[in-house]
């Protein structure tokens, strides 16, 4: 009677042991071995953690079906397993870490499911040959195992033994470029997978497709179009070919595969109308067309069949929608998606039709429609995904309603009135770019519940909200799970709270253009996780957090520009090791840079970015959900530029605009990957580090408005990324050094120096390119102290000449009286 244990009910023998999800942990027992009787073992899902498969599971002489996978287990999975001679089922997926032989599976001769997904099998070069051994084969599941194209086309297979196959999944390996011949002897496959590889050009001539039900291809390199042997698939119920580059129209021959439930073409490049053969997959419930280039006319005949759909993603296309007024669809959506159409209508009212999906719909997406005019009332009601963005929607979202959507996109509007209340639900609220005003505690600190709350994402930048934020620790602490903060571009005053420490995971604090005034709270240094500080534009005074560099050991960017804050550049800051953007300009720091900058790993190595992209670090380091970006401004090239999707690449330290001395240090040249480097309007003086031309990626360079003198390093010409740069406005002398990078710029970028050579139209009196004097300045940046003799015999000779001609004036008589 024991749960999850099957026994034959007239011996008594324990048969089976579905032990799934049950919590177990430590090692497994080997007097399991007493279970003689036993066929089944289940425990997958399980804790057996770093516990390595115990090599006495070969010896269960009876077992037909083993699933251990996701239990924990760790390390080679052992040689014994291939004593199970009568296995019919066997599951291992995420076994960790590399397995290498599999020969022991060429044992299961009895083997019909094999399935070892997330297995790392890249050492395992014969893998297919081991699988051809097994004839009874009928399920193969080989999903991330990294597999790759040396291991998977040498070689190729002249003959099939496991023909009897059905299922094949090699999805999220690393295969191709060409799908290989062996496939194409599958006469029984019914579902093929081979999603996220690198196969490209033709879809796969697959001959044998009268029982292929299921097919996808998705996100791959396929650049042809629909390929004709698709249309003879009459079994055919779900066709996913999305993520690739796929080309031309839509076929209309695709309206013959009625068996159609399940329809994916998004994200590819199809052009042209949308064909009417559509309105003939009347068994069609998920379609797919979204991200391509179609356009044209929608018609009620496109639909006219369609009676069972249910989910239609069709946004970002350019297709207009033309239906009667009184159109009722002939399906009920719960999933809706028709960004960037055009939807016709009356004034471009939100369309009535929709009114007939109430109560079913529960994700929309209307977003960049040109719809305008007052929001349904039922719109609140949805439990799901709601995006109205980019449109002209206006008034005010009712006090008594309280928003469900777990996913709210309300952004670049002209909705006002007060900020609306939220469910516990909610996870992402963007009300961007609208004209909300009125304060923010009575939408964040309810008092009348005391519910945590679920959100992750606020944005409700660029609005008219005023007063200050809310200093309550009883509101913040509701917020735990908030990991992007944008409250940007409003009118608040009053100081940062101390509870904003409260934030335990917060990832991004956006408090810029606003007018908060005090100082920069201790606590936020509890806010360990931030990886985006921007409260630049503010009355911000005091100093920087002593212990910022130590407690914010992941912070990327930190923007601290246009404030009042003081006191010297605290060398904690050079603990922040990841530190990309560093912007403290315009405010009032003095004493000297610190030497240790050299410690910001982006800006210095190059491979730090690629190991950090690999381990899925920093490529999704400001992706706060599927469609929710970061972003950030910065001032280079003598611009204010905005970086969103390629954020996590920009480097940039501005300290300009503040009162800096000393010299620049040499340690700065260490700075590889740096892009963008303004040090203009502060009191720095000696020479330009010559090891400047070190900094291969600098592609902006603003040091006017300093005291710098010298010469411009030599180096500066190997700078071949460097397309804006001022050095105006400081003691600089002597020839520009001669590259066609800097004849490209602009004169103003020399002038208020004692420079000469183009791009000046002053030319150098002289050939050594540097100023006159006895010293001129070495290829190390220092001074070498040298008699320059073309400027000694120079001065000689005036001496002589004049000397000459003062003797003849006091000797010679005639000359002094003025006679010949």
């Amino acid at each position: 009677m024991w749960e999850g244990v099957v026994c034959n009910n007239l011996t008594g023998h324990v048969l089976q042991l579905h032990l799934q999800r049950s919590g177990l942990q430590g090692k497994l027992n080997p007097c399991l071995l007493n279970l003689k009787h036993l066929r089944y073992i289940d425990l997958s899902l399980n804790l057996f953690s770093n516990e390595s498969i115990p090599n006495f599971i070969g010896s269960f002489a009876n077992l037909e079906y083993l699933d251990l996978s996701d239990a924990g287990f760790y390390g080679t999975i052992p040689q014994t397993l291939g004593n199970l001679s009568s296995l019919r089922t066997l599951r291992l997926e995420a076994i960790y870490p590399v397995d290498i032989n599999i020969e022991w599976l060429s044992g299961l001769s009895h083997l019909e499911h094999l399935d070892m997904s997330y297995v790392n099998l890249s050492r395992a070069t014969n893998w297919l040959q081991v699988i051809n051994k097994l004839p009874s084969l009928v399920e193969l599941n080989l999903r991330g195992c990294s597999l790759e194209n040396n291991n998977f086309m040498a070689p190729d297979l002249d003959e099939v033994n496991f023909t009897s196959l059905t299922n094949l999944d090699l999805s999220g390996n690393k295969l191709g470029p060409v799908v290989p011949r062996w496939i194409f002897q599958l006469n029984k496959l019914t579902h093929l997978y081979l999603i996220d590889n690198l196969f490209e050009g033709s879809t796969p001539s697959i001959s044998n497709t009268t029982k292929l039900q299921y097919i996808d291809l998705s996100f791959n390199n396929f650049n042809s179009t629909i390929p004709d042997w698709i249309y003879t698939c009459k079994s055919l119920q779900s066709l996913n070919i999305e993520g690739n580059l796929l080309l031309g129209p839509i076929p209309i021959s695709l309206g013959k595969l009625s068996s159609l439930t399940h329809l994916r073409l998004g994200f590819n490049k199809f052009t042209g109308n949308l064909p009417y053969s559509f309105g003939q997959l009347y068994n069609l419930t998920f379609l797919s067309i979204q991200s391509n280039m179609l356009e044209g006319i929608v018609s009620e005949s496109h639909f006219a069949n369609l009676t069972k759909l249910k989910i239609l993603l069709a946004s970002g296309n350019h297709l207009t929608l033309q239906v009667e007024p009184n159109w009722i669809p002939p399906f009920k959506l719960s999933v809706l998606g028709l960004g960037s159409w055009n939807l016709g209508g009356d004034h471009n009212r939100i369309p009535t039709w929709l009114e007939t999906q109430k109560g079913y719909i529960s994700d929309l997406d209307l977003s960049n429609t040109g719809i305008s005019f007052h929001v349904p009332s039922w719109f609140w009601e949805m439990t799901g995904y709601l995006n109205l963005s980019r449109n002209q929607l206006h008034g005010n979202i009712p006090a008594d309603v309280i928003i469900g959507a777990s996913f709210i996109d309300l952004s670049s509007n002209l909705f006002n009135g007060s900020l609306p209340r939220l469910a516990n639900g909610v996870i992402k609220l963007d009300l961007s770019n609208n004209s909300f005003s009125g304060g923010i505690s009575h939408s964040l600190c309810d008092t009348a519940t005391n519910e945590t709350y679920w959100l992750q994402i606020l944005h409700v930048g660029g609005n008219l909200l005023s007063g200050e934020l809310p200093a309550d620790d009883d509101c913040w602490i509701k917020w735990n799970q908030l990991a992007y903060l944008n409250i940007g571009s409003n009118n608040m005053s009053g100081s940062i709270p101390n509870s904003i420490g409260l934030l335990p995971i917060l990832q991004s604090l956006n408090l810029y253009n606003n007018s908060l005034s005090g100082q920069i709270p201790s606590s936020i240094q509890n806010c360990t996780n931030l990886l985006k500080i921007d409260i630049s534009n503010n009355k911000l005074v005091g100093r920087i957090p002593s212990l910022m560099g130590i407690s914010l050991s992941q912070l990327r960017i930190l923007i601290l520009r246009s404030n009042k804050l003081s006191g010297e550049i605290p060398t904690g800051i050079c603990q922040l090791s990841f530190l990309q953007i560093l912007d403290l300009s315009d405010n009032i720091f003095s004493g000297k840079i610190p030497r240790c900058i050299s410690n910001f790993t982006p800006m210095a190595t190059k491979r730090w970015f690629g190991v950090m992209l690999d381990n899925g670090v920093i490529g999704n380091s400001f992706q706060y959900s599927y469609d929710f970006l970061d972003s950030a401004s910065v001032a280079t090239k003598g611009i204010e530029l905005h970086y969103d999707t390629i954020l996590y690449l920009v480097t940039n330290i501005d300290l300009s605009r503040n009162n800096l001395s000393g010299e620049i240090p040499k340690e700065i040249t260490s700075l590889a990957e740096l892009r963008s480097l303004n040090l203009s309007q502060n009191h720095f003086t000696g020479l330009i580090p010559y090891g400047i031309g070190d900094m291969k990626q600098l592609e902006s360079l603003d040091l006017s408005r300093n005291s710098l003198s010298g010469e411009i390093p030599n180096s500066i010409t190997v700078l071949s990324s460097l397309n804006y740069m001022n050095l105006s406005y400081n003691n600089l002398m002597g020839r520009i050094p001669e590259s066609t990078q800097l004849r490209s710029l602009n004169e103003s970028s020399f002038i208020g120096n004692k420079l000469c050579g183009p791009p000046l139209t002053s030319g150098c009196s002289n050939d050594k390119g540097h100023a006159p004097g006895f010293y001129y300045y070495k290829e190390d940046g220092g001074k070498k102290w040298e008699i320059d003799w073309f400027y000694i015999f120079l001065t000689l000779g005036y001496v002589v000449g004049f000397s000459a001609v003062c003797n003849a004036l006091i000797f010679i008589k005639s000359w002094r009286q003025g006679r010949t």
